[in-house]
């Protein structure tokens, strides 16, 4: 793993795949004064050790942000732009100079800061890492959120993401604000005749 300076920020991004749900961002600039043993690739976690990590993060790093793209920015400009357009609000949002950015991937967000792409960064760089955790904590638990709201979709444990089970929920149950209407399930269930409900929150 790099150890990542002061003045770098990490950044990553969680939620391209779901057809519910926003993308959701995070920036990190770690404290080299106090190293946070156990970072890794978000994905490679359970969630027990994610959200124990979370804490440690949000305590002991020296800035992070969070910040996200909605179901209909996603739909407005398709998801890698909104994915892009997450991590670039992330970024705007520390509240610490940044002499550079690291992010996963093998695309830069258009910011004006210098700005380093790395492929399958979360696995080579801490602060990547450290972005990669809270972000994806932040947004599974918007996903539990919802799943309050709207328990007949499973949210608790698709997270939103294009599972049977969730794909059965929409044909079931209908379309949600928060899916993603240029998705193709979700498209393909918005075309669909018979008993089939979209709810409208206005």
């Amino acid at each position: 793993m790099i150890q990542c300076p002061f003045v770098i920020a990490g950044v990553d991004e969680v939620g391209r795949g779901p057809l519910a749900g926003s993308v959701v961002a995070a920036a990190v600039v770690l404290d080299p004064q106090r190293p946070i043993a156990g970072l890794l690739d978000s994905k490679k976690l359970t969630e027990a050790k994610r959200e124990a990590l979370d804490v440690v993060i949000r305590e002991q790093a020296l800035a992070w942000a969070i910040a996200e793209c909605s179901p209909a920015e996603i739909d407005d400009i398709n998801i890698l732009h909104a994915s892009l357009l997450a991590m670039k609000r992330a970024v705007e949002k520390l509240n610490t100079p940044i002499d550079l950015v690291l992010v996963d991937g093998n695309k830069a967000p258009p910011i004006d800061l210098p700005c380093q792409p790395i492929v399958k960064g979360d696995q080579h760089a801490q602060c990547i890492s450290a972005a990669s955790i809270i972000a994806k904590v932040s947004r599974d638990k918007a996903m539990l959120d919802l799943h309050q709201e709207f328990p007949q979709f499973g949210f608790d444990r698709h997270k939103g993401y294009p599972t049977p089970v969730h794909r059965d929920a929409i044909m079931k149950h209908g379309v949600l604000p928060q899916h993603r209407r240029s998705f193709g399930p979700v498209k393909v269930a918005l075309e669909t005749s018979g008993p089939f409900k979209t709810f409208d929150l206005a």
